[in-house]
């Protein structure tokens, strides 16, 4: 089967897309060609402002459900002709979509709930294809967090019988998936670890008018600031127990705001330095409070990806703190860095049509296992 898979996180960069070939006797994902749909200036403006309830309008919402599933065929078109294949020769497309609000907890109102946009009928109706979508409300309904979903994915390629692999994914948000060597889908854990790029990007912005920091270099420039870093320390999500999961919810637009009154006048480069610091400590604080008590740490492997890879300032401050642990990066293992959440939902989509339940109890909190997604169907011959 020829799929491509569509991801848009929090970090809010673009549209990934991935093109991969499915072959099920034995199972087999080859990626034939990736590539970015690259957000402007003003897409990820309205982004953000729909993110924002304060902010975000109901108008708003509706027009730009359409303008990211008219980008999300664009990214489409270009992934299939990077790779030299026709939209003929697809089978499917599976969109994770944009995540505008996710509150698993009900904390704002009456119902659990998470939505993400990107209208699948644009998708559908521009390749002549059916596209699977929205594969997060069921496991919500089935009493799960809806998030992460990317486990299913991760415990087909990357199981071992010799490590405990701890994949680690630094997007907007960071995520680890716990894979016990020798283990069941019942033993799995993921939770969200707190803010990957998504502060220190912000404050790119805010400073510099640039989407994030190249290589770490301006952190790397700077130095901790006490005060922040032990209240930053103290943040309520650091201590929930798993599962559990957070977004712009909890580290978007209003947590800057907030720490830009309280510590605006500390020069940047110490903010920014700060709050990599406090990515990577939040990360390895996870790790020692709900990983290390239960698997031997020389059995570990922990496994990066996502656009924080890229980052060696970060990666640095993630070995400081975890300094007895080999720490590598998916191209070590013949994956990309960039394209492993795409590839997730391309096979979360294929689950979806072929009737396989895809959530993880042990990750999300949901009853039961349950068939995610829902599917448009090719709108014409």
């Amino acid at each position: 089967m020829l799929a491509i898979g569509l991801m848009s996180g929090t970090s809010l960069d673009g549209i990934d897309a991935v093109l991969v070939e499915l072959e099920e006797d034995p199972f087999r994902v080859k990626e034939l060609a990736f590539c970015t749909q690259t957000f402007s200036k003003e897409t990820k403006s309205r982004i953000k402002q729909a993110c924002d309830p304060k902010a975000s309008t109901t108008p708003l919402i509706s027009s730009l459900n359409m303008e990211l599933g008219d980008l999300s065929l664009k990214a489409c078109q270009s992934v299939l002709k990077l790779a030299n294949r026709s939209e003929r020769d697809l089978d499917f497309v599976a969109s994770h979509g944009q995540t505008i609000w996710h509150d698993p907890m009900a904390k704002t109102g009456a119902y659990s709930s998470t939505f993400q946009i990107g209208e699948s009928a644009m998708i559908a109706y521009g390749l002549k294809t059916q596209v699977i979508d929205n594969f997060r409300v069921m496991d919500l309904a089935a009493g799960g967090e809806g998030a992460p979903l990317v486990p299913y994915a991760e415990y087909l390629l990357y199981r071992s019988e010799n490590y405990t692999r701890l994949l680690q994914n630094i997007g907007g948000i960071g995520n680890v998936t716990v894979l016990p060597k020798h283990q069941t889908v019942e033993d799995v854990i993921a939770f969200d670890t707190g803010p990957g790029n998504m502060v220190v990007d912000a404050l790119m912005e805010h400073f510099y008018q640039v989407p994030y920091d190249v290589d770490g270099n301006v952190a790397r420039s700077g130095k901790a600031i006490p005060e922040l870093s032990q209240r930053l320390q103290q943040h309520p999500y650091l201590a929930m127990q798993p599962p559990k999961s957070t977004g712009r919810e909890q580290f978007g637009a209003e947590f800057v705001k907030t720490l830009l009154a309280t510590y605006g006048e500390y020069p940047p480069e110490d903010l920014i330095y700060t709050l990599t610091d406090f990515t990577a400590y939040s990360i390895a604080l996870h790790y020692q409070r709900f990983v290390f008590p239960k698997y031997p740490k020389e059995e570990i492997e922990i496994i990066l990806a996502g656009g924080g890879t890229h980052n060696t300032f970060l990666r640095e401050r993630l070995q400081h703190y975890l300094i007895d642990c080999s720490i590598k990066t998916q191209e070590e293992l013949g994956y990309s860095s960039d394209s492993k959440e795409a590839v997730a939902f391309a096979l979360l989509g294929y689950a979806t049509l072929t009737g396989q339940p895809s959530n993880f109890c042990s990750v999300t909190g949901a009853k039961r296992p349950v068939i995610l997604g829902k599917i448009t169907p090719c709108p014409y011959n």
